[in-house]
Formats: structure tokens, C-alpha cells, sequence
């Protein structure tokens, strides 16, 4: 399968942005899972019950979940691919789990920039980003 340059796909992601085609062609681009160096490679169940309250720490170390905020292209991108839910689901699932007591959402952090910096900081950090915006260096622990 061939494969652009990554610089090439940023040149043209820019140039699909700017002329306001984002969503159309962009949406097939994927989602990958980073996280803070000392959380471990994560399988899809886990991701999934990390960012259902289900699971709160893996191998000892407490995780803390990141969301891109709702209704952010992203977040939809990773509740369908990954949770296999849309933004009403997951917000009824929360309002209810918040109801009895079983917790509370993962934060949201926005911008970008925000969110990289909160993931390389904060121990334990896990969120997820668009395929071609994952830095240099950072810790991909899943991507489907």
C-alpha cells in the first residue's frame, strides 16, 4: 500500500483546510491513542473501559482520561472508532454514571497544543489525536 510522505500530507491537509474541504476529505484519516510515557501499550477493551470509568488506573499507575471537547470533530471520530457511540450516547452514559456515583467524564482539554502538553506533563495522562498530529516522540499506546 503506498503511503504519502508525512510532510507531503501536511502540506496538503493545509491547503484541504484552507479551501474549507477538511471534513470531506480528512475524514478518513485515523485516530491514535497517545499517552504519558509511563502508562503501558493498551489494548482496544482497556481504552475503552479507561474512558468509561471502568478502569482507573493499569499496572498500578492511575490513569487520567483527556477528551477533545463535545461536539469537536475528533471526539466524534474516536467515540464511533473506538467506543462505537455517538455524543448523545456517551453524555447519557455519563449523566447517569454522575447520577449514582460511579464518577465523573474525563476532562476535556483544547486546544491541541493544550492537550500535547498536558499528556507529556501530567503521569498517567491518556487522550487521543488525529493520526497526523501525533509529534515527534510521542508514546502511541493503541492505533487501529
Amino acid at each position: 500500500m503506498f503511503r504519502f510522505p508525512r510532510c507531503l500530507l501536511m502540506v496538503l491537509r493545509t491547503l484541504v483546510l484552507t479551501l474549507g474541504l477538511g471534513s470531506a476529505v480528512l475524514a478518513h484519516a485515523g485516530v491514535v491513542v497517545i499517552a504519558h510515557p509511563n502508562v503501558r501499550k493498551l489494548d482496544l477493551q482497556t481504552v475503552q473501559r479507561i474512558y468509561t470509568g471502568r478502569v482507573i488506573e493499569v499496572d498500578g499507575v492511575p490513569v487520567v482520561p483527556l477528551h477533545a471537547p463535545a461536539g469537536h470533530a475528533l471526539r466524534q471520530r474516536f467515540l464511533a472508532d473506538y467506543l462505537q457511540q455517538t455524543e448523545d450516547g456517551y453524555t447519557a452514559y455519563w449523566t447517569v454514571r454522575r447520577y449514582v456515583g460511579k464518577g465523573v467524564p474525563p476532562r476535556e482539554v483544547w486546544p491541541l497544543p493544550d492537550l500535547l502538553l498536558a499528556v507529556a506533563n501530567i503521569p498517567g495522562a491518556i487522550a487521543y489525536v488525529d493520526e497526523a498530529d501525533v509529534p515527534a516522540g510521542a508514546h502511541i499506546v493503541l492505533r487501529r
